[in-house]
């Protein structure tokens, strides 16, 4: 521990990122325990779907939402979960990713992309994850170019 100004703070993970680390370790040792193929990717759709029906509102809705432009826009990307989030992989190495403001205990959503996402840019630097606070049209349509430019 350190002192600044009286207080004292503890140093290392917070409790969402312990929780992060969790759920990711459960989610390795369950795909080498998971079946292959199409018995796989179900289980992992089914995984994947009832982390969004447990999430509260309004993130259970853009979490629905974003699944649904993701599948539509890339039907080839399989619906996983990563870091106890939802996420889409294709080859099973994740290319995006939705992450819980509430869970986060922050003000909005993430969606992101990891670096199998084709989303570099000459200049040397672009983005790799947008706040969600609200699924307009414009982020619905933002969405899916984002996606559809992550797989080309």
């Amino acid at each position: 521990m350190s002192s600044t100004s009286g207080k004292e703070t503890q140093q290392g993970f917070s409790e969402q990122e312990r929780a992060a680390m969790k759920a990711r370790a459960e989610e390795l040792r369950t795909e080498t325990r998971g079946g292959k193929g199409a018995k796989k990717a179900a289980a992992d759709e089914e995984a994947m779907l009832a982390k969004i029906a447990a999430m509260a509102s309004p993130d259970r809705e853009m979490a629905e939402g974003v699944h649904a432009i993701v599948t539509a826009t890339a039907p080839e990307l399989a619906p996983k979960l990563w870091y106890g989030q939802p996420a889409w992989a294709k080859a099973g190495k994740v290319v995006c990713f939705f992450r819980s403001g509430q869970g986060d205990k922050a003000r909005y959503s993430t969606f992101g992309f990891s670096t199998e996402a084709n989303l570099d840019d000459d200049s040397g630097l672009w983005p790799t994850s947008y706040a969600l606070s609200e699924l307009t049209e414009a982020a619905e349509k933002a969405i899916a170019e984002l996606v559809t430019k992550a797989l080309s």
